[in-house]
């Protein structure tokens, strides 16, 4: 489920830096997986939009494991509850390390399970590890990866921490108050 709306997502980068990465340092890594998530930005998001959601996910993971690999979803996260500068040119900033501060920062918003969770990889059951950010490792070749952002005017009923990425999409058209959406590609690189 795409929405298309005036919003406009953005990072200050096109191909996801190390950091954040298949090259991430050992201490930003869960179980050998890079855990610290990357800033972006949120421009134009219409006014009655109190609520946003995304998707990070990998569609060129496809002919490499046979599915779309999900590496972070939000939901419910209030708009009031992420700062801005005004003298910023952003309205609003999603900052570096978001999905491991996200918890202490804003409890009320969800982080839902990834492809890390998948019970065929047999991994820990690690929150750290199956409810945040997983960063890209491309096994293969660079990847596009794909942030959806969708923008609410209400939260999104019955979800609960670590939802499935399909209750989201289910929920958020359920719920009928998508009012803006938007999205960016980035580069993983091999």
């Amino acid at each position: 489920m795409r929405h298309t709306g005036n919003m406009l997502i953005t990072a200050d980068f096109s191909i996801i830096p190390s950091a954040y990465a298949k090259d991430a340092p050992e201490d930003a890594r869960v179980d050998s997986v890079p855990c610290v998530s990357f800033p972006f930005y949120i421009d134009q998001l219409n006014p009655r939009a109190k609520y946003l959601h995304w998707e990070f996910s990998d569609p060129d993971s496809i002919p490499v494991c046979g599915f779309e690999w999900i590496h972070w979803t939000v939901a419910n996260l209030p708009v009031d509850a992420i700062m801005f500068d005004p003298s910023d040119a952003h309205a609003l900033s999603i900052p570096a390390d978001f999905s491991r501060s996200l918890p202490s920062m804003v409890p009320e918003a969800l982080q839902g399970r990834n492809s890390s969770a998948s019970p065929f990889l047999g991994r820990s059951s690690d929150p750290a590890l199956i409810e945040r950010y997983n960063g890209p490792q491309p096994p293969d070749k660079d990847h596009q990866y794909a942030l959806q952002v969708w923008g609410t005017s209400e939260p999104v009923e019955g979800l609960e921490q670590g939802f499935w990425l399909n209750e989201l999409l289910h929920g958020l058209e359920r719920g009928k108050s998508v009012c803006d959406a938007g999205g960016v590609m980035l580069v993983g690189k091999a």
